[in-house]
């Protein structure tokens, strides 16, 4: 007898998921940037998100960036962003960046980070890039050994990026890379 499977998948995102990507985000970004950043730096208003997210996703600036959505039968449970990688190091022809892969809290250690990896790669060989790069807090253990694990390593790059404007608070993160040609 087959037990039942999980219905979940990933697509690319749609312009019509664009108000549950920004609900996703408030709700996820909290946990998944605490004690990283303050919390006033953090989305707080998902309605007020939506649009950004509908122009990101009807107008992209380039056509190889991407959404992609985890799906748990049709509710948005992830999200991972894809684009050619931007740092001043990098190829932008041979170089595609996983610029974000977040889950809602209640969905993490179910498979759909690994399903959102393995599809942000996909898109970016799709994308004709030989190399993916993606940045991860410094403190973010689990992620680091998630990715580091699927075959990740840090290439040597690390930056801090200032959250309050003025420089005087920072999240220190490290760049990993794969080859995925």
């Amino acid at each position: 007898m087959n037990s039942p499977t999980a219905d979940v998948s990933v697509r690319i995102a749609w312009v019509d998921d664009a108000a549950a990507i920004a609900e996703l985000q408030v709700v996820a970004w909290p946990a998944l940037y605490d004690g990283l950043v303050p919390p006033d730096a953090l989305p707080q208003d998902a309605e007020a998100l939506a649009p950004v997210w509908r122009q990101a996703l009807s107008r992209p600036a380039d056509a190889r960036n991407r959404v992609l959505v985890a799906l748990e039968r049709n509710r948005i449970v992830g999200f991972a962003l894809t684009s050619p990688a931007a740092d001043p190091d990098c190829d932008p022809i041979a170089d595609g960046e996983i610029a974000e892969i977040t889950l809602h809290p209640e969905e993490r250690r179910k498979g759909h980070g690994s399903r959102l990896l393995q599809a942000a790669v996909d898109t970016l060989v799709a994308d004709r890039f030989t190399r993916a790069v993606t940045w991860v807090s410094a403190g973010d253990d689990a992620l680091r050994s998630f990715l580091v694990e699927a075959g990740w390593a840090p290439d040597g790059a690390h930056r801090e990026l200032a959250l309050d404007g003025a420089e005087t608070s920072g999240l220190k993160q490290v760049r990993l890379h794969t080859a995925i040609d």
